[in-house]
């Protein structure tokens, strides 16, 4: 999986990065509704990491996506889950020559909050090929249920930003809302970013490969006469896809936040579509008779300025972009 690409990162994108974990016991059972405390402690933060890397690891070796429903949610679970759904298809046996995955050097930003869900982000080194650092999100909806991650974000090491930390030294976690502070709230993300991709409307993103040159690639897609292309994005929605952020040092916050992508592409009459990637045959409903429709969930790591900073001083700025085909529709 690489951070910072153009989003034609197929099916699982990424390396079914899978996995979080069984439930713990005994987080945060006292007035976690109302009360401003950690989400849990570092050493029950070590420990949901431990076992999400060696559920993950079962997972992918078997492509058992049932057991990665149980350790993941939200967008990392959408992509993951399909992904681990087509290769069983594929591949009944599973791939027992599957690389496991190794965390080390992990930061653990645990923030205090209250009331549902809860969370916190994992920052650590991979094994995986490339320098970018994996960052998970890890969140959980209710005091006797699972932690589980919902984001995987890889991010060069060089542009993970400053956290702001409060007198306890945790972290601060980003109201969604307005009083977040943030040029952008975080709830507000996902509307704005597929609203830009669709009509170029608002300057709110900084130019780069996931704004100003995607919308380029699709405009050139448009433009070929030989098959329509079409696309259309939708904001994903809370509670299943809830965005989550940290304050920055500098007022802003990282954000990581979900969309949904819908590209259409239709043959001349009398022509029929021919899908030769076995994994996208595995996801196929329909037949595509003349036109095939592939539905993809994005997730999205992004650093939002202050209000108070202005458009002058910054836009909302992509860190990473991982994108995984979840169903494809022949018609």
């Amino acid at each position: 999986m690489r951070a910072g690409k153009p989003p034609r990162i197929p099916l699982a994108a990424v390396v079914t990065a899978g996995a979080l974990l069984a439930s713990l016991t005994g987080c945060v059972t006292v007035h976690g509704e109302s009360a401003v405390v950690p989400a849990l402690s570092k050493a029950e933060a070590a420990k949901v990491l431990k076992t999400f890397v060696k559920t993950n690891n079962k997972a992918n070796t078997a492509y058992d996506a049932k057991l990665n429903a149980t350790i993941e949610s939200g967008a990392l679970g959408a992509i993951d889950q399909a992904g681990l759904k087509s290769r069983k298809k594929v591949d009944p046996k599973g791939n027992p020559d599957y690389r496991p995955l190794e965390l080390t050097d992990t930061r653990y930003l645990i923030p205090e909050q209250a009331g549902w869900p809860k969370f916190f982000v994992t920052d650590s080194r991979s094994n995986r090929k490339g320098q970018g650092r994996w960052l998970f999100v890890f969140q959980r909806d209710r005091a006797d249920g699972p932690w589980k991650a919902s984001y995987l974000s890889v991010v060069d090491p060089d542009r993970i930003p400053r956290f702001a930390r409060d007198e306890h030294g945790h972290v601060k976690a980003v109201p969604v809302g307005g009083a977040s502070g943030l040029s952008v709230p975080p709830d507000e993300l996902s509307k704005r970013y597929t609203r830009y991709l669709q009509e170029g409307a608002g300057d709110d993103f900084a130019a780069g490969p996931h704004t100003t040159k995607l919308r380029e690639q699709r405009e050139k897609a448009m433009k070929r006469t030989n098959v329509r292309n079409e696309f259309a994005d939708q904001p994903a929605r809370p509670p299943q896809y809830a965005p989550f952020g940290l304050r920055t040092k500098d007022g802003g916050a990282l954000v990581f936040f979900t969309s949904h992508h819908h590209h259409k592409q239709t043959l001349p009459r009398g022509y029929q579509p021919k899908i030769k990637d076995p994994l996208v045959k595995a996801l196929m409903s329909g037949t595509p008779k003349q036109s095939v429709t592939f539905v993809r969930v994005s997730e999205q790591a992004v650093t939002v300025p202050s209000k108070r900073a202005g458009k002058s001083e910054g836009k909302v700025t992509f860190l990473s972009r991982i994108e995984g085909l979840t169903a494809a529709r022949g018609s």
